[in-house]
Formats: C-alpha cells, structure tokens, sequence
C-alpha cells in the first residue's frame, strides 16, 4: 500500500518536473525571440539616420546687390531651410551673379546641377513660350492677383510643363520686386516721350516687345552693365523699381524716375527638377514652403515700406519724380497691347484673365 502511493507520488513528481522543463524551454526559446526582436529594432533604427542625414547643398545665384532686400530675403529662406532640416539641406545665396550670367545658371540647371537662379517670366518663356505672358505689360496690378496665379489651371500647366520636358522646378514665384519705373535723362508723361530712347531691358523677347511696345527701343544688356552704360551713353535709360535703382545708385546717372509701374516684375526660383527629385520629400516640402513664405514676406515689404522709403532716398538725392497721376497710364495700356499681338500671347493673357476673374 505504502510502495503503491510512493510510485503514484514519483510519477506525479516527474510529470511535474518534465511540465516545469518543458515550460522552461518554452521561455528560453521566447526569450530568445524577443533578444532578436530587440536587435533587429535597434538595427532598423540605427539604419534610419544613415538615410536622412545625407547633406545636400543648393547654390542659389541672382543678380541683386548684398544691399538689396531680396538678397536677405534670400538669406532668411536658407537659415529657415538649415533649421528645419538639422543642417542637412544648405542653401548657399551667390549675389551680384558670382556663379555666372543668369542665361548660363538657366542651362546648368537644366542639367541637373545643384544651382538655383533668381528669374522671370521673360526667360522662362523662352522654354515654354505662354508662361512669358506673365512678364507683360500692365498685366496683373496686386500681390494678391499674384498669388491667385499660382491655383490656375493654365499656370499650374506651364509649370508641370516646365519640369517634366525642360528640366525646371519652379519652388515660388512669390516674389515680387515692385513695380518697373523709367529712370531717363526727359521726363517721361506719354509713350511717345520714349520715343528715340535706348532703355535697357534683358535679353528675352516680351521683355524687349513690351519695351518696344510702350515707345522705347529695347537694348539687351547684362544687368551689372546698366550704370556704365549710361556713363558711356550705350543707352539712354533703364527701367527698374525704385528700390533697385537706389540701390544701384543710378540717381547719379539720370534725372528723372518716371512712375510708368509698366510692369509688377514676378520673380521665380527655380532649380533643377532632377536635383530636386533627388532630395528627401520631407526636404522637398521644405524647401517650397520656406521659399513661399520668405518670397511673400519680403513683397509685401516690397511694395508697402521698401520701394515708398527708396522712392523718397532718390528724390532726396536731387531726382525729379513724375508721379502715376501725371502720367497718361491709359495710353501706356493701349500701347503695351502691342506686346502680347506681337508674340501670339493675347489668347493666352485673356485666358488667364478669364480663369482670374479679371478685366482688362
């Protein structure tokens, strides 16, 4: 009787024993899984770091002086962009076109360098004719018509257009730098007051027809040429914003600063949409962000405090000024329609002005 409870007591321990093993392995073993799991974790997260810390470098050229407000603008975009992205996306700004003329920048870009230049319309539409429509004479009048742009279906086309078959990716064209003004030697009330004068314009077709169409003879010349060129007599004016032209100092080169606002200059940023491509999406994102907000900024500053305070460092200077309400702006818009006739735009500016919900 004893030996008999003695053996069911032994097998009842070894049953015990055999389930405390089985149970022990079945611990190991889940150990074992969550060491790997742990592992794998860190190693996953250790990869993650070695993908977005790559550095990229974008070398940002334009043509303004240091002393021009677009150029700390353009210095606040890279601070703002570094800061974002922990230093790893930098944004090196190039003023006075010390990577090159704006021309060569464009073709670069169009390469895939990682270069940025500071353009227009104007050029841009020697690469999809219809975006130059934007460079036009009195063509829209406020930041806010500006910034209504960019939702059209017509400009959203251009740009796409722009990216996918010529190489360009626009980031902003919030950029406005003012109004264009008529710096000459005469005062200028009338397009035929600008008729004989050589006003110097860049090298791209709208610009040059929209001077042409206004009453001037339009003369290509780089941008860093303007002010020996009026000592030289080259040409007999140059039409800029009251701001770049204090900047410039050319009230020590001409007379008069004639409020012609014959064209709201649109600024665009654009790089290479393969380098572009090539960046991180969050960077991406950034990077338009950053620019649109910088570009907004500074033109609001533009057009409220910054051309008003130039305009009065050029009469204090000894400039004479012909303010807008002297001068016959109907006859300036009449004229200018010569410009869009001549290079097959008016559809297209009528188009968008449809799209705009604007009259002429």
């Amino acid at each position: 009787m004893i030996s008999s409870i003695l053996d069911i007591s032994n097998e009842f321990f070894q049953l015990q024993n055999k389930g405390i093993t089985q149970y022990r392995r079945r611990l190991k073993l889940k150990r074992k899984w969550t060491l790997f799991l742990i592992v794998f974790l860190i190693a996953a997260i250790a990869f993650v770091p070695a993908q977005t810390t790559k550095k990229y470098v974008l070398k940002f050229n334009h043509v303004l002086t240091t002393q021009d407000p677009y150029h700390a603008a353009f210095l606040k975009w890279a601070e703002a962009v570094s800061a974002r992205t922990n230093g790893n996306l930098k944004i090196e700004v190039f003023p006075s076109a010390q990577l090159g003329v704006e021309e060569d920048i464009l073709e670069q870009i169009r390469q895939g360098a990682n270069v940025g230049q500071n353009t227009d319309a104007a050029r841009l539409g020697q690469y999809v004719p219809a975006i130059a429509v934007m460079n036009g004479p009195y063509f829209v009048d406020t930041l806010d018509e500006v910034q209504k742009l960019n939702t059209l279906p017509s400009v959203q086309a251009w740009k796409a257009e722009l990216e996918k078959t010529q190489g360009f990716k626009i980031l902003s064209f919030m950029w406005v730098q003012g109004f264009r003004q008529m710096f000459t030697n005469k005062p200028v009330r009338k397009p035929s007051d600008l008729k004989g004068l050589r006003i110097r314009t860049p090298p791209a077709p709208i610009w040059q027809e929209s001077i042409r169409a206004i009453g001037a003879t339009p003369v290509a010349m780089a941008y860093g040429d303007m002010y020996s060129g009026l000592q030289t007599k080259a040409i007999d004016g140059v039409e800029l914003s009251f701001t770049a032209g204090a900047a410039g100092k050319f009230q020590e080169v001409t007379k008069y600063v004639c409020e012609t606002k014959h064209i709201l200059l649109i600024n665009f940023e654009v790089i290479s949409s393969k380098w572009f491509n090539s960046l991180p999406v969050e960077y991406q994102k950034i990077l338009e962000e950053e620019c649109n907000k910088a570009g907004l900024e500074v033109s609001k500053q533009y057009l409220e405090v910054i051309d008003p305070q130039s305009l009065a460092k050029l009469k204090a200077a000894g400039m004479t000024f012909i303010p807008a309400s002297e001068i016959d702006m109907a006859a300036f818009k009449a004229a200018g329609e010569k410009a869009y006739q001549k290079l097959n735009l008016l559809a297209v500016r009528d188009q968008v002005y449809k799209e705009l919900g604007k009259t002429k």
